[in-house]
């Protein structure tokens, strides 16, 4: 198998050095990700908004890599705040209440003010329903 590296166009990933997600046998990696529209660059004012952008991000980047996230594992979020789990909470049940993937939920500053929440993911491919 091939390694496959993708790229959502972020300025972050070329000045940083990193890939939006890696693609490795059946495994896809996707880096921690937040709600920016990378077109332009904008991000939302509220948790919930940024954690329901992180994931439409994080599921694009899925979806180019040829998964979905029915096939997350493993999902770490980091909010910058402690208040603002209660809003990023329920984003995350809606999305993986089904799937229920191993999760941890970290309190840490991140590396803009302006980024509320990241959402790191790892998916493991499975046969189609």
């Amino acid at each position: 198998m091939t390694r496959r590296l993708l790229s959502s166009g972020s300025p972050f990933e070329a000045a940083i050095g990193y890939s939006r997600a890696v693609v490795d046998g059946d495994w896809c990696f996707v880096s921690g990700t937040t709600g920016y529209d990378y077109a332009t660059m904008t991000l939302p004012e509220s948790a919930g908004r940024q954690a329901r952008d992180a994931l439409a991000n994080v599921e694009r980047a899925l979806g180019e890599a040829g998964f979905g996230l029915r096939d997350v594992v493993r999902a770490r979020y980091v909010v910058a705040q402690r208040e603002d789990w209660a809003a990023v909470a329920p984003v995350l049940g809606e999305a993986f209440a089904a799937i229920r993937p191993a999760a941890t939920m970290i309190v840490a500053g991140l590396m803009l003010p302006e980024m509320l929440v990241e959402i790191e993911v790892t998916a493991k491919r499975r046969p189609a329903p």
